[in-house]
């Protein structure tokens, strides 16, 4: 169930022709093995997705046991941000280590986001 406004848009994708979603499917499908690729090449554990256009990751791996404390840093650390997991669970230790990232854009952002990533690299990794 929606909410009214937005059962119209439902009603409108659902007439799309399956082409529409092939096309969205084939241009997201490089672009999440790119940047899945390249969290992982820096540290983070990935849990690469199978229909969303978000990534989730573990920050253990780099450092941190807390994903909201990792998020509330990356801005000024690496200039990238990502969404602490933990703020969708009704139990927050459930992901208390997990930040998710948008994979939804241009080849070339997604790039510069994987450079500033390497701000958060483990030392001698």
């Amino acid at each position: 169930m929606s909410s009214g406004p937005f059962q119209y848009a439902i009603a409108q994708a659902l007439a799309l022709p399956d082409s529409y979603y092939a096309s969205v499917a084939g241009d997201l499908l490089p672009k999440r093995d790119f940047f899945c690729d390249g969290l992982a090449a820096i540290g983070f554990e990935v849990y690469r997705p199978a229909g969303t256009f978000f990534i989730t990751t573990d920050v253990r791996p780099l450092g941190y046991a807390d994903g909201m404390q990792f998020c509330r840093e990356l801005p000024h650390r690496a200039g990238v941000v990502a969404i602490p997991s933990s703020v969708f669970y009704d139990n927050v230790e459930a992901a208390r280590s997990q930040v998710r990232f948008a994979f939804c854009k241009k080849q070339e952002v997604l790039a510069e986001a994987l450079a500033r990533l390497e701000a958060v690299r483990p030392a001698g990794r």
